[in-house]
């Protein structure tokens, strides 16, 4: 399946019109940058940092996503795939499906810096991308789609939500004896990483039936996190969770 073939997500796929970015906008990124890179090269999970390279983002320039795209796509098939904003859920399962991953186009403002209560082209790029260049993390994040594509019942999705948002948004990892973060709302926000790092957020090890009895809170800074040992077990947890899902578990 490729961008042509989509049916719910169709709608929402927008081009990037890179060069309509001002220097404005481009300062702002490097700003956003600037703020939260020294804390990221100190905390992020190694895959991750080796990401960031491998996708050519660079600090004070906007992402082209059709570039960072070029270069995922020999490596694990993803796509950075510009929308229009927020999709459904339907669209965005699809998406992650086909390895195209939905990416915002705009920037928050300079008076946002420090928070945006809407995902940006910082949050979905600086935040997220870099780890679909981890080749167990890509395929995890496909059949985290493929699953929750075939589902429609309300309350395993929210179950499965908790999965992703655990993992993928605000995901820990034991490396070399300290904790890591590779989860985008702990790359992209000093508030969040700080919180981790400060020691006023307690991480449990993963435990998927921890992980998906553990309510998801978006108003508060985190007060409980999962950190796992390897990407293996994020992708052994959702052949776990699929299992679960068509046996009725969950």
């Amino acid at each position: 399946m490729n961008a042509e073939t989509l049916s719910a997500a169709a709608p929402y796929i927008i081009q990037q019109h890179y060069y309509a970015y001002t220097v404005e906008q481009h300062s702002v990124w490097a700003e956003l940058v600037g703020r939260v890179l020294p804390e990221i090269e100190k905390h992020a999970a190694r895959e991750y940092l080796e990401g960031f390279h491998i996708i050519g983002l660079q600090n004070d320039r906007l992402p082209n996503l059709a570039a960072i795209s070029a270069r995922l796509a020999p490596r694990t098939g993803w796509n950075s795939t510009p929308v229009s904003g927020f999709l459904p859920a339907p669209a965005f399962f699809e998406m992650l499906a086909a390895r195209l991953f939905p990416t915002i186009t705009w920037l928050r403002s300079r008076e946002s810096l420090e928070y945006t209560p809407e995902p940006d082209i910082f949050h979905d790029v600086f935040g997220h991308v870099p780890m679909h260049a981890h080749c167990v993390f890509a395929d995890f994040l496909q059949h985290y789609g493929r699953v929750c594509a075939t589902i429609s019942d309300a309350a395993v999705l929210e179950k499965l939500g908790r999965l992703f948002w655990y993992t993928v948004e605000f995901g820990l990892i034991r490396q070399n004896g300290a904790v890591k973060v590779y989860g985008s709302g702990l790359i992209s926000s000093h508030g969040e990483c700080k919180n981790v790092m400060d020691g006023h957020c307690a991480v449990h090890d993963f435990s998927l039936d921890e992980v998906l009895n553990t309510p998801v809170k978006v108003d508060e800074l985190h007060k409980l996190l999962f950190a796992v040992s390897s990407f293996d077990q994020i992708y052994e947890a959702m052949r776990e969770a699929e299992q679960w899902a068509s046996s009725g578990r969950l």
